[in-house]
């Protein structure tokens, strides 16, 4: 099976991708439905080079995303539309990457820590709510109901599909047992044996939440059947057990993390 890490490249220049329309399609992530609650604390990451992402909100001017969403590329933005359905870009006034992330590890398979925070110069609109994140140092038991959002494709390759939020209801799995660093999701009728619900091209930096709504883990990668890409297992980097760098890097900017249970 091919793994992909499920940042999109599906425009030529961020600004494009912005102004493009990105149409509102019906359909959820892969195999998922449009909204859900967790719309309101998530948001796109967009870069130079025509990658596409999602992020999550962690404070009025702090989002949450995958470090090769922020890696790579001469520029990135965080996009939302405004109530006239107008696109915002705003510019970032700092991004930290996880120290331990490697840019290479898919290929090389190394363990990577593929988090980063980006702190944007303007604040976000009210209608933006930061994120409560589940401080668990270990991944779900298998069984565990989870579920994941993200404004990327409906379909492998199917750039137009993107920038509608969508939600796709999950289990936890356990491919290689419990987890300190990563956790593993799957559509609970063919949990990872049959093509399914789950991340795709885009998602990457999206949350991944318990169901109490509690975030647990950002969206990094994703394999398909075959030669595809999507459609088997979701997998994404926990985020308890990197408290210290989430905490450490929004202390420097002033900010503070809604950790469930503090």
């Amino acid at each position: 099976m091919q793994a992909r890490l499920v940042r999109g490249r599906i425009a030529p220049a961020l600004v494009a991708i912005a102004l493009a329309g990105l149409p509102q399609a019906a359909r959820a992530v892969v195999g998922g439905r449009q909204g859900g609650a967790l719309e309101a604390v998530s948001l796109m990451v967009l870069g130079s080079r025509g990658s596409v992402c999602s992020g999550v909100v962690l404070a009025p001017d702090v989002v949450l995303t995958a470090a090769h969403c922020v890696t790579g590329a001469d520029a990135f933005r965080v996009h939302f539309r405004d109530p006239s359905g107008q696109p915002v870009l705003l510019e970032p006034a700092g991004i930290a990457v996880h120290p331990g992330y490697r840019a290479d590890a898919v290929k090389t398979r190394q363990r990577s820590i593929d988090l980063a925070l980006v702190r944007v110069a303007t604040p976000l609109p009210r209608r933006f709510a930061p994120a409560v994140l589940a401080p668990a140092e270990a991944s779900p038991p298998a069984g565990t109901t989870l579920v994941l959002g993200g404004w990327g494709v409906t379909a492998e390759g199917d750039g137009r599909s993107s920038g509608t939020f969508r939600t796709a209801s999950l289990v936890a799995v356990e491919p290689y047992g419990q987890s300190h660093i990563l956790v593993w999701a799957a559509d609970p009728r063919g949990l990872g044996k049959k093509p399914g619900a789950g991340a795709c091209e885009g998602d990457s930096g999206g949350p991944i939440a318990l169901s109490s709504g509690a975030v647990i883990a950002v969206s990094t990668w994703s394999k398909g059947q075959g030669r595809k890409a999507c459609g088997l297992v979701s997998q994404g980097v926990l985020l308890g057990p990197q408290r210290a760098f989430i905490d450490g890097t929004l202390a420097r900017w002033g900010r503070q993390a809604q950790w469930a249970g503090d």
